[in-house]
């Protein structure tokens, strides 16, 4: 069975589609800085899978150390998640964010080529697209992120095109996630930042705990049915199932793009009732003032995944919810 390198393969996204690929039998090695993740989820893998992972500790800036990797192990491909993410802590410092991310990017793209390896899967975002004209959102929309974060993204995907055609036997796919939330049925890996959330879902799960006082809900005069932000929520583990099929079912050279969402819009008050729901208790939350560079409304269109990777998103926002509860109670 094919072998992988997976980046960032302890973080939030990383360790559930870890858990997935692991489950088809794939042989996985895992590299990671655990800036935004712990050991301890190796662990966590280890034992929903009964199976062994090798983790190797690094940064992707580290040329040295991810050229040694690769000149160990003979991998069949990919999957790119390691990078920075704070929207916010992007824009108060761009360079930090260009440099891991797209810096770190070059580095490992360098030793792909070198070492013969010819297929990444890579780790988007919808916030590629910005404030889009119309909704759904398609693939072909225009890319105006207004963030650094964004714009990271935006470059290494530019990066990712170019090296198709300059390589015709290269392929990289690009997966653009919307707002990925939930946990592992297990309850044994989920989303815990090691500092205050950056995303909506842990914020609100934390709250529940009594580790935050309350949510801050930013803006409540949105044009949205109820005033508050729209995002289309996806179950990290039907995200985890999108790359599992994008490994197995792109086999054409070049570049390739598809949006991972549910095409189904949620505000910000349906979820923080679905995890009341799923808690059984009321969450205290506070009105706020809007952030510069949020939306009112972004949601995908996910046909193009649908038809080409025979893949849709299954779980709904009730379920979710259910498993972050289960997570934060594990």
């Amino acid at each position: 069975m094919a072998k992988l390198l997976l980046t960032g393969g302890l973080g939030y996204i990383g360790s559930h589609t870890c858990v997935g690929l692991m489950g088809k039998g794939y042989e996985v090695v895992i590299y990671d800085n655990l800036c935004d993740s712990d050991v301890a989820v190796k662990d966590a893998i280890e034992k929903i899978t009964g199976k062994a992972v090798e983790f190797v500790g690094g940064d992707i800036l580290d040329s040295e150390l991810v050229d040694k990797v690769f000149a160990e192990n003979k991998f069949d491909a990919v999957i790119h998640f390691a990078g920075l993410k704070a929207v916010g802590e992007s824009v108060g410092k761009p360079l930090l964010y260009y440099e891991n991310n797209v810096c770190g990017t070059v580095n490992l793209l360098g030793a792909m080529q070198k070492h013969g390896v010819k297929k990444i899967v890579f780790s988007s975002s919808a916030c590629v697209y910005g404030k889009p004209a119309s909704l759904p959102i398609f693939e072909d929309f225009p890319l105006a992120p207004t963030n650094p974060y964004g714009g990271t993204k935006v470059a290494i995907e530019k990066m990712l095109a170019d090296l198709c055609v300059a390589d015709k036997d290269f392929t990289a796919v690009s997966l653009r996630y919307f707002n990925p939330i939930g946990a592992h049925g297990s309850g044994l890996i989920g989303e815990n930042p090691k500092d205050i959330p950056n995303n909506l879902a842990p914020y609100i799960a934390q709250t529940a705990a009594g580790i935050r006082p309350y949510l801050s809900i930013f803006g409540s005069d949105w044009e949205t049915p109820d005033g508050t932000g729209v995002r289309d929520y996806i179950h990290v583990v039907d995200l985890a199932k999108g790359h599992v099929a994008a490994l197995e079912r792109v086999k054409k050279s070049g570049y390739h793009i598809f949006n991972l969402g549910t095409g189904k819009g949620v505000s910000v008050l349906e979820l923080l009732h679905a995890y009341e729901k799923a808690v059984g208790k009321e969450i205290p939350y506070k009105f706020a003032p809007r952030r510069g560079g949020d939306i009112a409304v972004c949601y995908a269109d996910c046909s193009k995944a649908k038809q080409q990777l025979k893949w849709t998103a299954k779980l709904d926002i009730n379920e979710m919810c259910r498993s972050m509860v289960n997570y934060m109670n594990s």
